[in-house]
């Protein structure tokens, strides 16, 4: 009978792209195991282009702590034998009480289990006195994989490279993206603006300068539907520029991102998904502790401050004269300077 694993992780963006390094190392270990996974409902078209993972189970929020029991419990007639989780929060603390309970880990029954710790403690030290603790640059990447030793999971070296996605969106993509776009395919540059909190996005007047700085280049901007500020670098080169903030969902954006030559993006998920799709990029890494990617293939542009990394996600406050000055020192030029060099 093949093993069968639960992993566990709701959300978000980035970090569920980066936990499914796990799913490499199971199936290294384990080729016929059956992977399920439990995320929040949006979040499952994502995971659905690991077709390797058997079955996503969607989290409706909407049902609250009740609907979160009754998933529960359908969850434990699957009997897994392994059960990760990736998340650490009351939700899945909820759903370890129910599939693991405490009793059956004392005897050593029951399925396996494992935990991301959050360290809260190693957080509370970096952020609120500057002393750290965690190795940095933190990989996120690389701390999904680590509670897999307790189990023996250590063996990466084959991943997935086979991407699924389905044959209508990559329609829709070349009738109503590529066929818009001006200039040679190869002078393309993918721009991710935006993110969840605005202390870690580059400056908008940055982004500007930047297409000016690149005469010879094209660019196109992935962003939702609140992010207007996206219409200011659009025209600073309209004939140059696709704007498609609020135009591309989130599986659209991935198939985007895994067609580009580069992507330049600061701590968001699109930048985690180039590197797991293996795509070049320049990572714009500002006041976050968390966001630093692992492939090669990927250059991180920072500058050296004392007050860096001040924040986990990008909330909070910035301690210096000049507003986002980890950012602000990032200049157009040296990125354009990166640019040129990488696409060449």
């Amino acid at each position: 009978m093949p093993k069968k694993f639960l992993i566990i992780r709701f959300s978000s963006i980035g970090d569920i792209i980066q936990c499914m390094t796990a799913v490499d190392g199971i199936l290294n270990h384990y080729p016929d195991a059956e992977i399920h996974w439990i995320a929040r409902k949006d979040m499952s078209s994502f995971l659905a282009m690991d077709q390797r993972i058997y079955k996503v189970w969607g989290f409706d929020r909407g049902q609250g702590f009740k609907g979160l029991l009754r998933q529960a419990r359908e969850l434990k007639k699957e009997k897994f034998d392994f059960v990760y989780d990736a998340h650490s929060n009351i939700r899945s603390i909820v759903l370890k009480t129910v599939l693991v309970p405490r009793w059956k880990r004392w005897f050593g029954m029951g399925a396996k289990y494992t935990m991301r710790s959050k360290e809260r403690i190693k957080r509370i030290l970096l952020f609120k006195f500057g002393i750290d603790r965690f190795p940095m640059p933190f990989k996120g990447m690389l701390s999904y994989r680590k509670p897999l030793e307790k189990w023996g999971l250590t063996d990466y070296s084959k991943v997935n490279a086979n991407w699924y996605f389905p044959e209508e969106l990559k329609q829709k993509m070349e009738a109503n993206v590529f066929s818009n776009l001006k200039g040679e395919p190869s002078k393309l540059v993918t721009l991710v603006p935006s993110a969840a909190w605005i202390m870690k996005r580059w400056p908008v007047s940055h982004w500007q300068k930047l297409v000016q700085q690149l005469p010879d280049y094209h660019f196109m901007i992935l962003a939702g539907p609140d992010d207007v500020f996206c219409n200011e670098i659009e025209a600073v080169a309209t004939g140059r520029v696709l704007n498609l903030s609020g135009k591309t969902n989130l599986l659209e954006s991935c198939y985007l991102v895994q067609k580009s030559n580069l992507v330049i993006s600061g701590d968001t998920g699109f930048l985690h998904a180039a590197d797991k799709f293996s795509i070049p990029a320049l990572s714009l890494m500002g006041p976050t502790a968390f966001g630093f990617t692992t492939g090669e293939h990927i250059k991180t542009l920072e500058v050296d401050m004392k007050c860096r990394p001040c924040t986990k996600d990008g909330s909070g406050r910035c301690s210096q004269r000049v507003y986002q000055q980890c950012m602000v020192d990032i200049t157009p030029e040296w990125v354009a300077q990166e640019v040129i060099q990488r696409m060449s």
